[in-house]
């Protein structure tokens, strides 16, 4: 399972990147308005953050700590400073899934996030969804702004 689910994570984590990268002006990756409270920057940040806690740290043993109220709260951080946290998430999460057999995939996640009981394969095919829902709101928001330019 996890010799399928890396590889659609660091291509998808490369598409991130890809997004960031193509918005026309920096500052754009910023705003806001009444209907979409979450910046590009923001959902960026917090899917590099959920990865990298939720596989990296958790089932991967990294040092790294999630600050998720500053995942939301951030403002104005450059480009450079989303790609690398983008390249830290690629990283870890492929030292973590590298290592996980089919045997540990059906083992109980360590922690209960959702509200119940899960698999590690479980967890990691909600955390694979939960990533490509926010990378479609950034595209989109990517594209709706660049359009108004």
């Amino acid at each position: 399972m996890t010799s399928e689910l890396l590889p659609l994570f660091i291509r998808d984590l490369e598409k991130l990147a890809k997004e960031i990268n193509n918005y026309q002006n920096e500052s754009d990756l910023w705003v806001v308005s009444k209907e979409v409270n979450n910046s590009a920057g923001n959902l960026a940040k917090h899917l590099t953050g959920n990865l990298r806690h939720f596989i990296g740290h958790l089932l991967g043993g990294s040092a790294y700590v999630r600050d998720r109220k500053a995942e939301f709260e951030t403002k104005d951080e450059p480009v450079a400073a989303l790609l690398t946290e983008i390249e830290l998430a690629k990283a870890e999460i492929s030292a973590a899934l590298t290592d996980l057999d089919t045997d540990t995939l059906a083992n109980s996640y360590p922690i209960n996030v959702l509200g119940y009981d899960m698999t590690i394969q479980y967890f990691l095919m909600h955390l694979y969804g939960h990533f490509n829902y926010h990378l479609g709101q950034i595209s989109y928001h990517r594209r709706l702004l660049d359009r108004a330019v």
